[in-house]
């Protein structure tokens, strides 16, 4: 049986990068840290933030109640305290149906 490499995923992002997930600008991450106690990056020595997996798990609960479903920030602050384990399903539904609409065009595409 051949050995399969899994795919490396990294421990730490910085703010550049998540800011390039989310195609929104830094200062905008750093405003949501400061709105969100959920989100709390690790800082080095320098202050760099530090995102884990979990924070860009958060991150992406954020930007869809605040970005696609149009939710204030307090009604996303209550929405997440209600019931983050639903919001996290939905969106994880939400970003697999996209995964899928990408293929399925990228075939179109092709026939």
């Amino acid at each position: 049986m051949p050995y399969k490499e899994k795919p490396v995923e990294k421990l730490y992002y910085t703010i550049g990068e998540v800011s390039e997930m989310f195609d929104v600008n830094t200062s905008l991450i750093r405003f949501w840290e400061k709105e969100f106690d959920i989100i709390q990056p690790k800082k080095n020595k320098k202050g760099n933030r530090l995102f884990t997996a979990a924070d860009i798990d958060n991150l992406k609960i954020i930007y869809h109640l605040v970005k696609e479903r149009g939710y204030t920030l307090q009604g996303a602050r209550e929405k997440m305290k209600d019931n983050k384990e639903d919001l996290s399903e939905n969106v994880a539904i939400v970003e697999r149906l996209r995964e899928i609409r990408a293929f399925l065009m990228e075939m179109k595409k092709s026939l």
